[in-house]
């Protein structure tokens, strides 16, 4: 019989595979970014609620001196999302995700100028250097989707943000908790940009074909359950594991892209070339901050 831990490595390589798909059903529901994050948040925070409500109600109490960080991290989620499915709609799956697996290195970039007790460290300079290294060859060679690149990179920047920042809370409450106030504060968000800006008719929030079907899944699966999974597997498998596994999400969306629309998301060598050396960058930093970190935990005994 398999260990917990086993188990929980096989089944948190599928919920990333899960994220990995989710820029699939992007791609392949009809509606514009806005109001499919729209659907997709507000779809699967009432799945979240509903499933409080039969199984753990008391996940709906939230400290209230967390309430203004949830509601700027709604905001961030939200436009993350934004920004992400656009860059699909314009640039496609694989320019997206490769822009998308960079997030390791901002975060680590970053999060030293919004935590007071996190220093930069030179050795992340380095891979950093590197990442820009495999941007640069992707931008050069994949030059007319150049918008595209800069609003994933954009939604790259804001996903580090929202992991910094729910990185504090989620010291204070559950995250499926924080998770749930975050989608509902995102979906509003989102309402009140379409009625306000007059951007949007009803049409453009209408469902075509199997676009219910992907919604559903996006919200119910890709979001609803597969938070809930990565926060039970979080219980067997150390964070090092966790972070690694986490990298090979762009690899496996960008694999499954290329299994359904072949040629059409085929791209120029440079791109692969850039894509390995920024994914290498990432794997490679993770694996030194690993040894790093055993090492002082060695050296303080």
């Amino acid at each position: 019989m398999r260990s917990d831990r086993t188990q929980s490595l096989y089944h948190f390589h599928f919920i990333v595979f899960i994220f990995g798909f989710s820029s699939i059903l992007g791609a392949l529901i009809s509606l514009d970014a806005i109001p499919l994050v729209i659907y997709r948040m507000g779809i699967a925070a009432f799945g979240l609620a509903v499933f409080f409500v039969l199984f753990n109600p008391k996940a709906f109490t939230l400290p209230k001196f967390l309430w203004s960080k949830v509601l700027l991290g709604g905001v961030i989620i939200g436009v993350h999302w934004v920004t992400f499915f656009y860059a699909i709609k314009i640039a496609g799956v694989s320019l997206t995700l490769s822009m998308m697996a960079t997030g390791a290195i901002i975060t680590a970039l970053v999060e030293p100028l919004l935590i007071k007790d996190r220093k930069l460290l030179a050795y992340e300079i380095v891979f950093g250097s590197v990442v820009i290294l495999g941007i640069g060859l992707i931008f050069r060679a994949e030059f007319d989707n150049y918008i595209g690149i800069l609003v994933a990179l954009c939604s790259a920047f804001l996903s580090s943000i929202f992991t910094i920042l729910n990185g504090q809370m989620i010291k204070k409450a559950p995250a499926i908790s924080l998770s749930l106030y975050e989608l509902l504060v995102g979906t509003f968000v989102g309402i009140l940009f379409v009625l306000f800006s007059n951007s949007y008719t009803y049409s453009d929030f209408e469902l075509k074909a199997w676009d219910l079907i992907w919604i559903l899944i996006l919200a119910w699966i890709c979001t609803s359950y597969a938070f809930y999974a990565s926060i039970n597997v979080m219980q067997h498998l150390q964070p090092f594991t966790i972070m690694m596994i986490i990298n090979l999400e762009p690899v496996y969306g960008i694999l499954l892209s290329l299994l359904i629309w072949n040629e059409k998301e085929l791209l120029s060598s440079s791109f692969y070339i850039g894509f390995i050396i920024i994914l290498i960058a990432i794997l490679i930093n993770g694996v030194y901050k690993h040894k790093k970190d055993k090492n002082n935990f060695k050296a303080q005994f």
